[in-house]
């Protein structure tokens, strides 16, 4: 599995890529929602894989090369214990997503819906135990991709104009954070969140 992997690697470039994948297995999604294939899933499907397939790993490459970090060396929790506690998230987002009701029987939503919320749990999970703020967007881009993912699964007729608001606020955010870490880089010689409680007081 993919969030697996994730809480196991230590290459900020092999994490970005497989965010990337995730990504752009999400906008396929759409194209076996409830509406079928259509124009707007097509169009939704496309726009979806450009951006998180391409842009944001473009955008997070990027501010690893400029901050002259590639892997995340001391995370909060070690990589032994994190595949452990990865393990222990998507075995409870299976146990919680079997027993959550929902007004979908479709049948990818028996697999959407606890990989959404193993993702989404994931992504909790990388953003609390990683020192590098890299590692900690991509988990942010982790659970937005699981939010998305059960949205489509639960709610598969939302408006086409929520999606695109949803879309732009992920890339503002991914935006922001890529100038943050170059300045955080510029300023300190590091991109580790935990030191920047030197600021204080």
């Amino acid at each position: 599995s993919g969030q697996l992997a994730l809480t196991a690697s230590s290459r900020l470039t092999t994490c970005i890529s497989l965010v990337a994948i995730q990504g752009v297995a999400l906008a396929f999604l759409p194209l076996f929602s409830r509406e079928g294939l259509n124009l707007r899933t097509l169009f939704l499907a496309g726009l979806v894989a450009i951006m998180k397939g391409l842009v944001f790993p473009r955008l997070l490459a990027r501010a690893v090369r400029d901050a002259n970090v590639r892997r995340e060396v001391e995370p909060f929790v070690g990589y032994g214990a994190s595949i452990l506690i990865g393990g222990f998230l998507l075995a409870i987002s299976f146990w919680i997503g079997n027993r959550l009701p929902l007004p979908v029987s479709t049948s990818t939503s028996t697999l959407v819906v606890p990989g959404a919320i193993g993702a989404i749990l994931t992504g909790l999970f990388l953003i609390t135990s990683r020192r590098k703020a890299v590692t900690q967007v991509l988990g942010y881009l982790v659970m937005e991709n699981g939010i998305a993912a059960f949205g489509l699964a639960a709610v598969p007729e939302i408006p086409l104009l929520i999606e695109f608001g949803i879309l732009l606020d992920v890339c503002v955010g991914v935006f922001v954070m890529a100038i943050m870490i170059w300045h955080i880089s510029r300023e300190f010689d590091h991109i580790d969140t935990d030191q920047l409680s030197a600021l204080k007081g």
